[in-house]
């Protein structure tokens, strides 16, 4: 009989005594504990077991579940050595998570912290009895609260580390879950700078000089760069998408998955769940499915994309649409379902994210919307080269709603100009067109760019929604070469016979054209003096099927032309 599915039980104790599905991650524990790294930092996709694993790891050594190991790890590979039976409960354990700190400004997500921190004091209240602590310790401890001033916040864990040695008698664990939470809350909202600084002195005086530490374990889903929170940290061992260590202890593994669907009677839909969920590579080859949505298929039995919709992707989101136009092309073949290359770092410098477009691909890597098919070391500049593509189906499916979502708010006259433009009425194309452009061109803006690059995202955001919407009907390109030039956009039908687009996008220039009908003009004039339809010639389309569209940007004034008017 099936085993009942707890969804969104994380804590590892909850599942074990109810008997809930689980898939034995256990081995991670060995394999973490014999690396004897001091300090290790794992990153992987949100939803990807990161918290559960925490939650088992910190179970099996914490002093408070001495007497639950047989409880909890019976049957477990953990609990197949004896010298790992006698290790269960043996350590003061430091445990924290700050995956709930997801706030607008500084203040309020310093103040989580160091609730989460008071928080954990609460449970050592008992170390304020008698003369345990000396006079200026219980005084320190007591000014561990909410609101503690920066020197108390940043030296806390580390005292509290002291605390438990003295007591215990054995160095402590600390695990870190989520620990870039926080993070990207800030890069988002703008106050990096400031955050940055309090966790970078928290981290050092933590991990780096405290000699009451045994190991520490963070997990997060980003590498963030070593020169602004782990800047002191030289002890910290790193492990990312390319890393070999711990490759199959986060995800499940295709046998893991299909011995669950057989578990649940779903064997016959082995193909649908590979295409839909698997694609997750980490190391130099190790295939892994999503946990989150293999177990609500598994609850649900549909195939439906459930790890997609865990998050509002804000920050993905934010960074595509304000992205180039070599960003954007990029993209456009991702979801053609191709593959691209860059060089890239797997560390996000959240710093760098509206400068280099590196930075941006780094984190759809780590987030998981972007599996490796291959990558090297350049040995001359040691440089890594990837070649990236879309995770797999439910990404996809992911990312074309996320851009869907950029013309949301005018949703009605997005449809519209798309209808028109199919029945190549030009005046509706212009009508709906500035409507769109009205109330969506500062929307691609960025705060790091200069506004008057807002049309040239914008335009470029448009090609990306109509290589969602047309997909199915025609073949759409961008940024390509054809004749004498590279064209902006072209659409080739995929019923032969229909009609084939070319449309060219140009912002105006005071300097040289005198009216937007001028800059219309010189977008047609390009398109017949560069040859762009010569691509389309040599596939076969009859010149009469080819309509040529002129698109002129002036501010949020748009105006469409075509060789046909």
């Amino acid at each position: 009989m099936a085993r009942t599915i707890g969804i969104g039980r994380q804590d590892f104790e909850k599942i074990r005594v109810n008997n809930n599905f689980y898939v034995d991650k256990t081995a991670f524990i060995r394999e973490w504990w014999e690396s004897e790294d001091d300090v290790t930092l794992i990153t992987r996709p949100r939803r990807f077991g990161k918290t559960l694993n925490m939650s088992m790891t910190e179970q099996f050594f914490s002093i408070e579940y001495a007497e639950r190991g047989e409880q909890l790890f019976m049957g477990l590979s953990v609990w197949e050595e004896e010298a790992y039976r006698k290790l269960q409960g043996t350590r003061p354990v430091l445990a924290l998570s700050f995956a709930s700190v997801k706030d607008a400004d500084f203040m309020t997500v310093r103040g989580k912290i160091c609730q989460l921190i008071t928080n954990l004091y609460s449970r050592y209240r008992f170390l304020l009895q008698g003369d345990f602590l000396d006079s200026q310790e219980k005084d320190f401890f007591l000014r561990v609260r909410p609101d503690m001033d920066t020197m108390t916040a940043t030296m806390s864990l580390y005292q509290l580390s002291l605390f438990l040695e003295r007591y215990y008698g054995k160095k402590v664990l600390i695990f870190l879950d989520e620990y870039d939470t926080p993070m990207q809350e800030a890069y988002i909202y703008g106050f990096w700078e400031e955050l940055s600084i309090f966790i970078r002195s928290l981290f050092n005086a933590t991990f780096k000089t405290n000699p009451f530490l045994e190991r520490a374990l963070l997990t997060g889903i980003t590498r963030a760069g070593r020169e602004s929170i782990f800047s002191d940290l030289n002890n910290l061992e790193v492990v990312t998408a390319t890393s070999e260590k711990y490759a199959d202890c986060f995800g499940f593994t295709e046998e893991e998955v299909f011995r669950s669907l057989k578990e649940f009677g779903l064997e016959e839909v082995r193909n649908g769940v590979r295409d839909w969920y698997d694609g997750f590579r980490f190391g130099h080859g190790q295939v892994l499915y999503n946990p989150w949505s293999i177990v609500n298929f598994l609850d649900k039995r549909k195939l439906l994309p459930y790890w997609a919709n865990t998050s509002s992707n804000e920050l993905v989101a934010s960074l595509l649409k304000r992205g180039s136009s070599d960003l954007k092309a990029d993209f456009e073949q991702l979801l053609k379902g191709g593959t691209i290359r860059q060089f890239l770092d797997e560390q996000v410098v959240y710093q760098q994210l509206d400068q280099t477009e590196s930075a941006v691909w780094s984190l759809l890597l780590a987030g998981g919307y972007l599996r490796v098919e291959a990558w090297r070391i350049n040995e001359d500049t040691g440089e890594a080269e990837f070649e990236l593509r879309l995770t797999n189906k439910e990404v996809a499916v992911m990312m074309r709603g996320l851009i869907r979502g950029w013309f949301s708010s005018c949703k009605q006259q997005y449809n519209g100009f798309v209808q028109a433009m199919l029945r190549d009425d030009l005046e509706s194309m212009n009508e709906y067109m500035n409507r769109i452009a009205l109330s969506s061109i500062s929307y691609f803006d960025s705060e790091s760019a200069p506004s008057e690059e807002a049309p040239e995202r914008f335009y470029h955001g448009l090609v990306l929604g109509l290589c969602v919407e047309l997909g199915d009907r025609y073949m759409i390109t961008s940024n390509r070469e054809s004749g004498f030039g590279r064209y902006d956009v072209l659409f080739e039908p995929k019923n032969p016979g229909g009609d084939a687009m070319i449309m060219e996008f140009k912002v105006r220039s005071p300097r040289g054209e005198a009216s937007l009908e001028n800059t219309v003009q010189e977008a047609l004039s390009q398109i017949e003096r560069k040859q762009y339809d010569r691509v389309l010639l040599d596939r076969g389309v009859r010149k009469e099927n080819i309509r040529k569209y002129g698109f002129a940007f002036e501010g949020k004034r748009v105006l469409i032309g075509s060789d046909g008017a």
